[in-house]
């Protein structure tokens, strides 16, 4: 039911934009800019980088509404805009590097009991801080599945992969976070399927 109200939300929203309603496109990028900085910054643009690449992101996506077909929800297709933004703007302006900050800081952190003590949301967010540290491709894919409920077709569509390919990318993401994350939790953590 969500589902389908949030779907017609956006067909009114993209009627709108058609239009030229420009209030329409202040109400889609309020509600999508959090998912465009999250894209953005899993891919290692600093705060600066990130404000230039969701603008560009917001303005390709204004240019290219009359295409949306509607075939793919309307955040997938935006997300995927915002990933090859993203990725344009790693190409035009620095080398690409990985997202692999030791480890090896938290682990020698002798304050690590109190990780134990954590609540469950604080548990999360550290969760999300190391899924951020894992090669891009793999944290996008993670959280593409995980914290926005895409599925592997959607996945594979917006970061332009084959299926395979990103059940490799989860895979192989979820094994190295239970390794990662294992010294923390004292190897009691499940990381997916």
């Amino acid at each position: 039911m969500a589902g389908e109200a949030e779907k017609g939300q956006d067909e009114g929203w993209l009627g709108r934009l058609l239009a030229g309603d420009h209030e329409a496109f202040t109400e889609f990028v309020d509600k999508y800019k959090e998912m465009v900085f999250l894209c953005c910054r899993t891919l290692g643009l600093d705060e600066d980088e990130i404000e230039d690449a969701a603008s560009e992101t917001f303005l390709a996506a204004y240019k290219a509404i009359r295409r949306y077909r509607g075939q793919a929800e309307l955040s997938t297709w935006l997300w995927s805009i915002a990933y090859r933004q993203a990725v344009n703007y790693l190409r035009k302006n620095r080398k690409e590097q990985l997202l692999t900050e030791p480890y090896t800081q938290i682990a020698n952190n002798k304050n690590a009991g109190t990780l134990a003590r954590l609540e469950s949301k604080e548990r999360a967010e550290f969760v999300w801080r190391a899924v951020e540290r894992l090669p891009r491709v793999w944290a996008v894919a993670i959280i593409l599945y995980y914290r926005e409920g895409k599925s592997i077709a959607e996945i594979a569509k917006i970061m332009q992969k084959q299926k395979n390919t990103i059940k490799t990318y989860l895979f192989r993401g979820r094994k190295r976070l239970k390794e990662l994350l294992a010294d923390f939790f004292g190897g009691d953590i499940d990381v997916g399927r």
